[in-house]
């Protein structure tokens, strides 16, 4: 199995993944060929990558976080939501909760979490998948620094509608493809405000959880918004959601720019240890983020080339590599695999789109 950009996509490949439209209606299902029609349907959707079955024998089997039902009921639960509030109707906070109650079941009955699998999306359903991806990273760190059932649960509700502000900021201004005026960044900025005082109206939800809407842009050097807060002034559950936040966005394409690669938005995180970030956050978080995620294809400092097969929970950024290519281009004959944890000295040097 490899992620591969819709553009080397070849009639005839497998897909590896289910793969929805923004209303969670399944698109291209696992296991079926591709024809140039559906190729063409993916790009029509804004989906620029898939996961794709490999040609080896041996697939590698796509474990998430969290089951495939929850994420797409939680995405159209986020959808609703945001729809209801942007037109002046009430929070179903019952099912928010409800809701956030099964992301946390879930999560807590693994024995190792690691998130090694990037979501598939469209662009437009950026802040349904986004909501979703901060909650359940949010619960993950909160799990790692050994919060309570109730906290995690305070935690994940309010990482979950940290951007419901956005639902009362103009259209034209949030999916501004160019550069915004300062005025425009103004509006922008006061969603966190905006997002406060919707939560804030609901007790269910709780004052802490609607904190994290107003502060989740605050930085520990005091250089965040809207009230410039610094290190311990912050919460840490908006600290957790901010670094949540920043690598997802990071980590997603939107109308205004492109994508970056997990290892570089961790990188990124950690430069920013103690200036934007909480650091021991920064490190509970890439403590569970794999910067290679399976399916990625990766050159080698000894010339190899090949795809991320597995990842070791305790190692998380020294990957497995099934190798397809030698440092002369040859085909690697039978099962080469390289386990990276017991080659300190060999390292991954560059990410391929596609290796041929």
């Amino acid at each position: 199995m490899r992620k591969l950009k819709v553009d080397y996509i070849k009639q005839g490949m497998m897909v590896a993944k289910n793969i929805y439209d923004e209303e969670g209606q399944i698109l291209l299902s696992s296991g079926m060929p591709l024809k140039q029609s559906y190729i063409e349907k993916l790009k029509d959707a804004g989906i620029d990558e898939i996961y794709i079955m490999s040609e080896e024998k041996e697939n590698t089997i796509l474990q998430d976080v969290i089951s495939e039902q929850a994420r797409v009921e939680a995405k159209k639960l986020v959808r609703e939501t945001m729809e209801k509030v942007s037109v002046g109707q009430a929070l179903q906070t019952e099912k928010v909760l409800a809701m956030v109650n099964d992301l946390l079941e879930e999560l807590l009955s693994q024995k190792d979490i690691l998130l090694n699998l990037s979501e598939i999306r469209t662009v437009d359903e950026y802040t349904f998948g986004h909501s979703v991806n901060v909650s359940v990273l949010s619960i993950i760190t909160g799990i790692s620094l050994g919060y309570s059932r109730e906290n995690l649960k305070t935690l994940g509700v309010g990482a979950l509608l940290h951007d419901i502000g956005k639902t009362l900021v103009p259209l034209a201004i949030l999916n501004k493809p160019g550069a915004l005026t300062a005025e425009e960044y103004g509006v922008i900025q006061h969603h966190a405000k905006l997002g406060y005082e919707v939560l804030r109206k609901y007790p269910q939800v709780g004052e802490e959880a609607a904190l994290i809407a107003l502060t989740h842009h605050e930085r520990y050097d005091g250089m965040g918004y809207p009230q410039g807060l610094k290190c311990e002034e912050v919460h840490d559950y908006a600290k957790i959601v901010a670094i949540a936040d920043v690598y997802d966005a990071m980590t997603s394409d939107r109308v205004y720019k492109s994508k970056i690669k997990p290892h570089q938005a961790i990188e990124y995180l950690i430069s920013m240890g103690n200036h934007q970030f909480d650091y021991e956050i920064v490190k509970n978080f890439t403590r569970y983020v794999a910067s290679y995620p399976i399916g990625t294809m990766v050159v080698l400092s000894n010339g190899y080339r090949g795809i991320v097969s597995s990842i070791d929970k305790n190692f998380p950024h020294r990957p497995q590599i099934r190798c397809l290519l030698d440092p002369l281009g040859i085909k690697c004959s039978g099962k080469s695999i390289l386990n990276l944890v017991k080659h300190p000295s060999i390292t991954i040097v560059d990410i391929l789109e596609n290796i041929e």
